[in-house]
């Protein structure tokens, strides 16, 4: 995957400066496609350039594609608008049809296809390189697969698109060229059939450590089961918001009929996946104590950290991410990091306390003002509370704690970096008042009081550029079982087996599960149970790209994205919890507001285009 540095450009070199220019290649550029394609490496360059525009779930995520930053879960600096973070902008409802995207799936990601297809097309044994024919029914297969999944991104991203099963003959009309998005369903039939069809053609897994990142059944599968439940969802399963809306042909381009079987679908989807990742030998990643407990603290952190045969719960992975900046602006500024990359207070509202429970609940023991006047100790193995240190083994938080942060689940540990929380590299507390180290008044600093600690490992260092290793993941089991155990509650919501995948996650998040049994916390009807799935969710899968989807398909966007922002008191400049005090530091302050109306559902089509094709729609709402 070295190669992708610079082949990423290939395809788009010969072939993409725009689709226009493409249909005009004279036979000098036929040449040089037959040049490429009987070369095994050039042809595998090819190939790597359609690889290429796989996310980045770690910068892409955060400043690139900022799914999570569009979401209530990050909050990266406000002050960064100014130097180009235009997610900032789509928060406060700034944007519109003509505002870049950095990603422009709308036009790179058509590319990626196209030169899909060129290369399933014109790939062929090469016996004097030793290409086999079966060799390039794989390398056929990948790319069919590159193709159903750049279709689904483009789909997530802006609903309806334009389709094309192949390329476009150079003697096209004009009415095969200019082409209207097709209707939803349509898309998703296609793309699942794909993806079903391809899944039975790839191996589960490679042998060969090259090969990590390249398609298998099983991303096959997993693409497949998040694209049926996004469309078995509200959004897009008899949402009447979207009644009228037609393209050229005058088809309605989304059903406002509810259909629960739409739900079956994703159910059975969901299920096909999970039975063949167990046949395959994916499972969750788990870390044990001595006493044969399972640590949820080094659990849920390793998870993500911990690369190939070591984590059989990666399902589909990036091989090669940008953590180094995700980290380096996720690190206090006072720790030669860019200290301004924070989640939201919601999401610190979100996470359980130890007992299982929100702190909603009355019997959750949850105690918001005032310090602890000890440190907390754990069954833990995790050391950056002090954790390292004698005496102070699994060492959660310190004496003097806001309560806040005391007696929360394990992953609120893993996920958050609060004011005060011990900085292990460091050997100090963090330090996010006015003035201190890593507080303001800079943009480098966290604008509400939190910075992100999930995804961010222990042992970078902007300092020496230390900067281990870790896969970029795009799809895992836990994430599987959760899916699985929501859409089973929608099709068969009596169905035993709803607990019982929602009850691995949490076991492996140190919690008690739901149910009637023994220790367990009970849920009274699918409507309990739905909340409860969609709370794990939102902890479980924090930061990873995924709640952004979530809030769009269960459209809940109004409720939980348009309004005032809240954290801790950037302008504190003592250590108080008073609500009179305006230097208290611990206390709930609006640091942004927010705004999402119908059209923040999808992203609008590029102004460019719609200028370029008449038979595109805008979608909707974003014209009025």
């Amino acid at each position: 995957m070295k190669k992708l540095i610079y082949i990423f450009l290939l395809p788009l070199l010969l072939l993409f400066n725009s689709c226009e220019k493409f249909l005009d290649k004279s036979p000098e550029d036929l040449l040089t496609l037959d040049m490429i394609f009987n070369d095994k490496t050039r042809t595998e360059d090819w190939l790597a350039g359609i690889y290429a525009s796989v996310p980045d779930p770690y910068w892409g995520f955060a400043r690139s594609i900022a799914y999570d930053p569009l979401s209530d879960d990050m909050a990266p600096s406000t002050g960064w608008e100014q130097f180009g973070w235009t997610v900032i902008g789509r928060q406060t409802g700034n944007w519109n049809p003509t505002t870049s995207w950095d990603p422009n799936y709308w036009t790179v990601l058509q590319q990626r296809i196209r030169s899909a297809y060129i290369f399933i097309g014109r790939v062929k044994a090469n016996p004097v390189q030793k290409v086999t024919e079966e060799e390039v029914e794989l390398l056929k297969n990948e790319a069919r697969f590159l193709i159903a999944y750049y279709y689904w991104l483009l789909t997530e991203a802006y609903g309806v698109v334009p389709f094309n099963a192949g390329i476009i003959p150079t003697n096209a009309t004009e009415e095969e060229l200019m082409q209207a998005q097709i209707p939803f369903d349509r898309m998703i039939d296609w793309i699942d059939k794909e993806l079903k069809e391809v899944s039975g053609k790839l191996p589960a897994s490679y042998n060969i450590p090259s090969k990590y990142g390249r398609a298998t059944s099983i991303m096959c599968l997993a693409v497949r089961a998040r694209m049926l439940l996004f469309a078995a969802s509200p959004l897009v399963n008899g949402n009447p918001d979207y009644k009228g809306f037609k393209n050229n042909k005058q088809e309605e381009l989304y059903n406002g009929t509810y259909d629960p079987e739409k739900w079956v679908r994703a159910k059975n989807a969901c299920k096909e996946l999970l039975d063949a990742a167990h046949s395959a030998g994916h499972q969750l990643y788990i870390e044990f104590n001595k006493d044969g407990a399972i640590d949820p603290f080094m659990s849920y952190q390793n998870m993500m950290f911990a690369k190939g045969n070591q984590n059989k719960e990666i399902l589909f992975a990036r091989p090669v991410a940008n953590h180094w900046e995700y980290d380096k602006h996720a690190q206090p500024r006072g720790t030669g990091g860019n200290g301004g990359m924070g989640i939201t207070q919601s999401l610190v509202d979100a996470f359980f306390m130890n007992n299982g429970r929100p702190i909603t609940d009355p019997s959750s023991g949850y105690v918001e003002k005032g310090f602890s006047t000890l440190p907390e100790v754990r069954n833990t193995k995790w050391l950056e509370a002090q954790g390292d240190q004698a005496g102070k083994e699994g060492q959660v938080t310190l004496a003097g704690t806001y309560n806040m942060y005391c007696n929360r689940e394990a992953r609120f540990y893993v996920s958050v970096l609060y004011n005060r929380a011990w900085f292990r590299r460091e050997g100090r507390t963090t330090r996010f008042m006015q003035r201190e180290w890593d507080g303001g008044p800079t943009h480098d600093a966290p604008q509400n009081g939190y910075l992100l600690r999930k995804k961010v490992h222990p042992a970078f260092d902007p300092r020496t550029g230390a900067n281990p290793y870790r896969p970029g993941i795009l799809y895992r089991l836990g994430e599987a079982y959760l899916n699985y155990a929501e859409a089973l509650n929608e099709a068969d919501p009596n169905n035993t087996e709803i607990f019982t995948y929602l009850n691995r996650v949490r076991e492996r998040a140190g919690l008690p599960g739901y149910g009637t049994g023994a220790g367990q916390i009970p849920l009274a009807g699918q409507a309990e149970v739905r909340e409860a799935i969609r709370r794990e969710r939102r902890v479980e899968l924090n930061n990873e790209g995924l709640r952004w989807n979530d809030i769009r398909r269960w459209k809940i966007g109004e409720a939980t994205l348009d309004g005032n922002f809240y954290g801790m008191n950037y302008n504190g400049s003592q250590l108080s919890d008073d609500e009179n005090d305006p230097q208290a530091f611990f206390k709930r302050t609006v640091y942004q507001r927010r705004r999402f109306s119908k059209k923040n559902y999808w992203f609008p089509v590029p102004q460019s285009e719609i200028d370029k094709n008449p038979n595109l729609a805008q979608n909707p709402f974003w014209l009025n």
